[in-house]
């Protein structure tokens, strides 16, 4: 793992802004040299006003593939739940060729009750929903093979989770980046829980991404340097940062970037 980049991504949160926000912030991100622009798939903001303004996940991320021309962009993360997963396969693939190859997949068991409810999808339970994800998967990836035309190349599949049992074994078996919001010393061992269920299916764990959302925490605004360093010394290689629509008066507080590109341009010095 230590020969991967170190790459910054950002996830802007679709909620409290207007759509043409979303869409210069992800230029402007662009701009600023960051390497993943990411989404979310609610139908509901999850901070601020719970019913402020707020957007549907996969127009979204087609406007951003119009919009940007080299940064790569997700979601972080569909809900497995939401779609049809041969129809997931068909939206993922259509948005990747609008992006010219730049779409990566990703996609998790689903956990905000509330969309469930106001949407009518059958909530279950926590391994309910992780079943029905090993379900999906493979019909996603068979589906890629089966459309005419596939995918614009190997579209990366990013799954978020870290439960032990069940998630690392999908990550282990799927996925190409691995994505949680877990701390140095649990990565340590969540990632030998994945290199355990990678080897049992003779697959070499480096080729795994390992992505992570806990290294956004600060001091009075200052970066956690310690926090990024001991993650990725442990192996994370894309720092995901977290931007919502309310972050100030105008929206997104896209210069709160900058100080992890620095780290991140040191790292890969």
């Amino acid at each position: 793992m230590n020969e991967r980049p170190t790459r910054i991504g950002v996830q802007l949160a679709p909620q409290h802004v207007t759509m043409q926000q979303t869409i210069d912030a992800a230029r402007r991100l662009e701009d600023m040299g960051v390497d993943a622009v990411f989404g979310w798939d609610h139908f509901f903001p999850l901070s601020g006003d719970p019913d402020g303004p707020h957007f549907e996940a996969t127009a979204q991320l087609a406007a951003w593939a119009v919009a940007t021309e080299r940064v790569q962009l997700g979601p972080l993360v569909f809900c497995n739940s939401y779609r049809n997963p041969d129809l997931l396969a068909d939206v993922a693939r259509t948005i990747d060729h609008i992006s010219g190859g730049r779409f990566i997949f990703g996609i998790g068991s689903g956990w905000f009750e509330r969309d469930y409810e106001e949407y009518g999808y059958d909530f279950g339970t926590v391994g309910s929903r992780l079943d029905a994800l090993a379900d999906s998967l493979p019909r996603i990836r068979r589906r890629w093979e089966l459309l005419n035309p596939p995918p614009v190349g190997p579209m990366p599949i990013l799954i978020g989770g870290k439960g032990e049992q069940k998630t690392l074994r999908l990550v282990a078996r799927h996925a190409d980046i691995w994505h949680s919001f877990v701390g140095p010393d649990e990565l340590t061992a969540k990632l030998e829980v994945l290199r355990r269920h990678c080897d049992a299916i003779g697959r070499d764990i480096a080729e795994i991404e390992i992505s992570n959302g806990a290294t956004v925490r600060h001091d009075h605004g200052r970066l956690g340097l310690d926090r990024l360093d001991a993650l990725h010394e442990r192996g994370m290689r894309l720092v995901t940062v977290p931007l919502s629509g309310d972050d100030t008066a105008d929206g997104y507080d896209l210069e709160r970037v900058t100080q992890y590109l620095e780290w991140r341009d040191g790292k890969n010095a």
